[in-house]
């Protein structure tokens, strides 16, 4: 399967539909985080809340940005002891990341546009939202592929080549050391 998904059919399918469903892990690489939010039972909840639920039930969460994250970001976070306090959930900062993509149980992924905030792949009307384009699909090389160049992001193996270090607020290659 390779899909097309454009605008609000990302967050209906993969935010709803797919990401739900992992069971194992998914991985999260986007630029920009902001307080995302998502529609469950009526209500509109904090993506972290949906990622803490995912955390407590045993699935691991590997989430990798760019930018620090906002104030509501932050008052979100913090209110989420499994994303703070459980091994299972990972956060790396590295300024040159600019890649958003989803990886789920290493089965399916995502790439695409859409940061991980409300106008990207939340859960804002149709008529504020960015416009956003992407691909979700299930071709084992290229997950395979994907999952490899995520994970040498996340050991930040490409920290000892990186040119843009002095930009680097918290080098991955220094958090792995230590």
């Amino acid at each position: 399967m390779h899909r097309l998904l454009l605008n609000r059919d990302i967050y209906i399918e993969l935010v709803q539909g797919e990401i739900p469903r992992a069971r194992d892990h998914i991985w999260i690489v986007t630029a920009d985080i902001k307080d995302m939010y998502v529609a469950e039972g009526g209500n509109f909840i904090p993506f972290l809340e949906v990622l803490a639920a995912m955390v407590e039930r045993g699935v691991a969460v590997r989430l990798i940005h760019a930018k620090e994250p906002g104030p509501r970001f932050r008052d979100d976070f913090d209110r989420f002891d499994a994303l703070i306090n459980n091994e299972l959930f990972e956060r790396i900062l590295c300024p040159r990341v600019h890649t958003k993509a989803v990886v789920i149980d290493s089965r399916l992924a995502f790439v695409g546009s859409a940061n991980l905030t409300g106008a990207g792949l939340g859960s804002k009307h149709a008529d504020k939202r960015n416009f956003e384009a992407g691909f979700l699909f299930d071709d084992v090389e290229q997950i395979v592929q994907l999952t490899n160049w995520i994970d040498d992001l996340y050991l930040g193996n490409f920290c000892t080549t990186c040119r843009r270090r002095e930009y680097c607020a918290d080098p991955i290659i220094d958090q792995i050391s230590t």
